[in-house]
C-alpha cells in the first residue's frame, strides 16, 4: 500500500506531459499572433491610422479586421485592403509575415521605392500594388518570390529596364507593367514564363524594339497588351502558334510588314487591336476567328479589298478599318451581321453601292462612310435598331433622297452628308453643301440631335420659334441660305448652343436682348444679313464668346462698352451705321479691320480705317469757336444796330418837335470868319 502512491504518480507523469507538449503550439500560436498583431498594427501606423481601419485595434481578433485573412491557426495569410485611399509607406516590418500569399494594395497612394521587403514573403502568390506612387527600379532579385502566380505594377512611376529575373518567375499567370516609365527594353527572359496567360506591357517609353519571336512560345497566353511601346519591325509569325490568344493588342507603334496570314485563323481570338501602325499590304483574306468581336485596324497604310470573311463573322460588333488605302466594293454581307454597332471604313478607296441591309439586323449606333467613292443611296433603315447616334457619309457620290426614317431617329446624334448629289426637303439633318436641298426649317427634330448644319443649301422661310425644342442644340450652322424674318425668340434659350452660324441670309429686325441662356456660346456669325437697331449690351455677357461677326447689316448706335469686356479672337462689325467712339478694348492694331466703313465710328488711337476721336474733337472745338466768334460778332452787330435805330428813332422824334416849333418862331443868324452855324433857341 505504500507504493500506491507512488504508482498513481507514475500513471499521472505520462498523461502530465502530454497535456503540457499539446499545449506549446496553443502558446507559440498565440504568441505568433500577437506579433503579427502588432505587425498590422505597426502598419496602420505608418499609414497615418486611415479611419477606413478602425477595426484594426486591441478589442478584437485580427483575423475579423476589414481585408484580413487568416489560417485556421491565425496567421495572416492575406491582406486586401484595395482602392481604400490610403496613402503612406510600406515598412520593412511586412516581412514578418511570413505566410502572406495575397498582398493586394492596389488604387491607393502609397509611395516610395519597390517596398524590398516584400521579397522576404516568399509564400506570396498574388501581389498587386497597382495605382500607386511608386518609383524606381524593380528589384533585380525579384525572382525570390517563386511562388508568385500574378504582378500588377502597373500605373506607377517604375522607371529603368525590367529586370531580366523576372523571368525566373515560371509559376507566373499575369503580369501587368503597364502605365509606367520603363525606359530601357523588355527582356527575352519573359519567354521562359511558360505559364503565362495575361502579358500587359502597354503604356511605357520603352526604345525601339521588335518584339522577340521567343514570345510566341508561350502557348498559355490569351491576353497581349503592348500599345504605345514603340514596338517598331513586324507582327512576329510565331503568334500565328498561340492557340488560347483572345486578345491582341498592338495598337499605336510603328510596326511595318503584313498581318501574319494565320492570324485570323486563331479560333480563340475575339478581339484585336492594330490601328495607328504602319502596317501594309492587304487584310488576309481566310478569317477563320468566328469569335471576332473586335477588330480595328484603322489607321495604317492597308490596300486592297475588304475580305468577304467579314461578312460570317456573326458575332462581330466593331469593325473599324479607316483612314486606310483600302479600295474596291464593300461586301454587301456586312449588311447581314447581327451583332454589328460601329462601323467605320471612311477615308478610304472604297467604291460601289452601300449595303441596303445595313442597319437592318443589328443595334447600328456609328455608320461611317465619308470620303470615299460610294454611289447610290443611302441605306434605308439604319436606325431600324433604335441605337443609331451619327450617320457621316460627306464627300461621296451618293444620290437620292435622304431617307425619311432618319428623321424619326429618336436616337439621333448628328447626321453629315454634305458634298453628294442628295436631293429631297430637309427632314432634321445636316446637309450642307447638297444644292437641291430646300424647304423650310422643321419645328421639330429627333429629340437629341445636336447638330445641325445646312450651310450653303436652298432652304427658305422663318426659324421656327419651335427651334425651343431643340433643347440638345450645341451647332447651328445655316449660313448662306434664303432664311428671312427676325431672330426667333425660341433661339436665345437653347442652354447648350455653342456655335451659331446665320449669317449669308435675309433676316431682319433688332438683335435679341434676352439671350442669357447663350452661356456656352463661343461662336456667332449674323454677317450678311438685314439686321438693325443698337447692338444690345447683353453681348458683353457673353462668358465664352470667342468669334462674333456681324459684319454687313445696318446695326447703329454707339458700340456699348460691355462688348470690351469679352475675350474675342475674332470681331467684325465692319459696313454698319455704328456712331461714337469704338471700347477701349478695342482701340488697337488688333482690331484694325474689325470696324471698317463705318465712318461715324472713331478710335482714341490712330487706327487704320477709323477717325481719330482726338482729331475729331479737335475739328469739333475749332468749328465750335468759329462759330462762337460769328455769333458774338453778330450779336454785337444786331446789338449796334438796335443802338443805331434807336438813336435814329430818337433823333428822328426830336427832328418832329424841332419843326413844330420853326413853325412858330423866326430863325436866328450867327456869323463866324470861317464857320457859319444855323442854331435854334431854346
Amino acid at each position: 500500500m505504500t507504493n500506491l502512491p507512488f504508482s498513481h504518480s507514475g500513471i499521472q507523469l505520462p498523461l502530465f506531459i502530454i497535456l503540457l507538449l499539446s499545449s506549446i503550439p496553443i502558446l507559440v500560436n498565440s504568441q505568433f499572433s500577437s506579433a503579427e498583431r502588432a505587425t498590422l498594427l505597426n502598419l496602420k501606423k505608418e499609414w497615418n491610422d486611415p479611419t477606413i481601419l478602425q477595426s484594426w485595434n486591441d478589442t478584437s481578433s485580427h483575423c475579423a479586421w476589414l481585408g484580413i485573412q487568416c489560417s485556421g491557426g491565425g496567421a495572416v495569410t492575406g491582406i486586401n485592403l484595395n482602392n481604400y485611399n490610403i496613402s503612406g509607406i510600406i515598412p520593412d516590418s511586412i516581412s514578418t509575415l511570413e505566410n502572406l500569399t495575397v498582398l493586394d494594395l492596389g488604387y491607393n497612394s502609397f509611395m516610395g521605392n519597390f517596398p524590398a521587403a516584400i521579397l522576404n514573403c516568399s509564400k506570396l502568390t498574388y501581389l498587386d500594388i497597382s495605382q500607386n506612387y511608386f518609383v524606381g527600379f524593380i528589384p533585380a532579385n525579384i525572382d525570390q518570390l517563386k511562388s508568385l502566380q500574378h504582378l500588377d505594377l502597373s500605373a506607377n512611376n517604375f522607371t529603368g529596364d525590367i529586370p531580366p529575373a523576372i523571368g525566373n518567375l515560371t509559376q507566373l499567370r499575369t503580369l501587368n507593367l503597364n502605365s509606367n516609365l520603363f525606359n530601357v527594353s523588355y527582356p527575352v527572359e519573359i519567354s521562359n514564363l511558360v505559364n503565362l496567360e495575361t502579358l500587359q506591357l502597354a503604356y511605357n517609353p520603352f526604345l525601339p524594339a521588335v518584339i522577340p519571336p521567343e514570345f510566341g512560345k508561350l502557348t498559355k497566353l490569351n491576353f497581349i497588351w503592348m500599345s504605345q511601346t514603340n514596338v517598331i519591325g513586324e507582327i512576329p509569325e510565331s503568334f500565328v502558334n498561340l492557340p488560347n490568344l483572345t486578345v491582341l493588342d498592338l495598337s499605336q507603334n510603328k510596326m511595318e510588314g503584313a498581318i501574319p496570314s494565320g492570324l485570323f485563323l486563331l479560333r480563340n481570338l475575339s478581339k484585336v487591336y492594330l490601328w495607328y501602325n504602319q502596317l501594309s499590304g492587304s487584310i488576309p483574306k481566310v478569317i477563320e476567328s468566328l469569335d471576332l468581336v473586335e477588330v480595328d485596324l484603322s489607321m495604317n497604310n492597308l490596300t486592297g479589298k475588304i475580305p468577304e470573311d467579314f461578312g460570317k463573322l456573326k458575332k462581330l460588333e466593331v469593325l473599324l478599318l479607316y483612314a486606310n488605302k483600302l479600295s474596291g466594293e464593300m461586301p454587301q454581307s456586312l449588311g447581314q451581321l447581327p451583332n454589328l454597332r460601329l462601323f467605320r471604313v471612311f477615308t478610304n478607296n472604297l467604291s460601289g453601292i452601300l449595303p441596303p441591309a445595313m442597319g437592318n439586323h443589328s443595334k447600328l449606333e456609328a455608320f461611317e462612310v465619308c470620303e470615299n467613292q460610294f454611289v447610290g443611296n443611302l441605306p434605308e433603315n439604319l436606325c431600324a435598331g433604335g441605337n443609331l447616334l451619327g450617320v457621316v457619309a460627306y464627300k461621296n457620290n451618293l444620290t437620292g433622297e435622304i431617307p425619311k426614317s432618319l428623321g424619326n431617329c429618336q436616337t439621333l446624334l448628328t447626321v453629315q452628308v454634305y458634298g453628294n448629289n442628295l436631293s429631297g426637303d430637309m427632314i432634321s439633318l445636316m446637309l450642307s453643301d447638297n444644292k437641291y436641298l430646300s424647304g423650310k426649317l422643321p419645328s421639330k427634330v429627333a429629340r437629341n440631335l445636336s447638330r445641325v448644319e445646312i450651310s450653303n443649301d436652298d432652304f427658305s422661310g422663318e426659324i421656327p420659334d419651335e427651334i425651343s425644342s431643340w433643347a440638345n442644340l450645341v451647332v447651328f450652322k445655316a449660313s448662306n441660305n434664303r432664311l428671312s424674318g427676325t431672330i426667333p425668340k425660341g433661339l436665345t434659350g437653347l442652354r447648350q448652343l455653342t456655335t451659331l452660324l446665320l449669317d449669308g441670309n435675309s433676316l431682319s429686325g433688332g438683335l435679341p436682348s434676352d439671350i442669357i441662356s447663350w452661356k456656352s456660346l463661343s461662336a456667332l456669325n449674323l454677317a450678311r444679313n438685314n439686321l438693325s437697331g443698337p447692338i444690345p449690351p447683353a453681348f458683353g455677357s457673353l462668358p465664352v464668346l470667342l468669334d462674333l461677326d456681324m459684319s454687313y447689316n445696318q446695326l447703329s448706335g454707339d458700340i456699348p462698352p460691355q462688348l470690351g469686356q469679352l475675350r474675342l479672337a475674332l470681331l467684325n462689325l465692319s459696313s454698319n451705321q455704328l456712331t461714337g467712339k469704338i471700347p477701349d478694348e478695342f482701340d488697337n492694331m488688333a482690331y484694325e479691320n474689325s470696324f471698317v466703313n463705318n465712318p461715324n465710328l472713331c478710335a482714341a488711337n490712330k487706327i487704320p480705317n477709323l477717325s481719330d476721336c482726338h482729331v475729331e474733337f479737335q475739328k469739333t472745338k475749332k468749328q465750335s469757336r468759329r462759330m462762337l466768334v460769328v455769333i458774338i460778332v453778330s450779336a454785337l452787330a444786331l446789338c449796334l444796330l438796335a443802338i443805331r435805330m434807336a438813336w435814329l428813332l430818337v433823333k428822328h422824334y426830336k427832328r418832329k418837335k424841332l419843326d413844330r416849333k420853326l413853325a412858330t418862331r423866326p430863325p436866328t443868324y450867327i456869323k463866324s470868319e470861317q464857320l457859319e452855324l444855323f442854331s435854334v433857341d431854346k
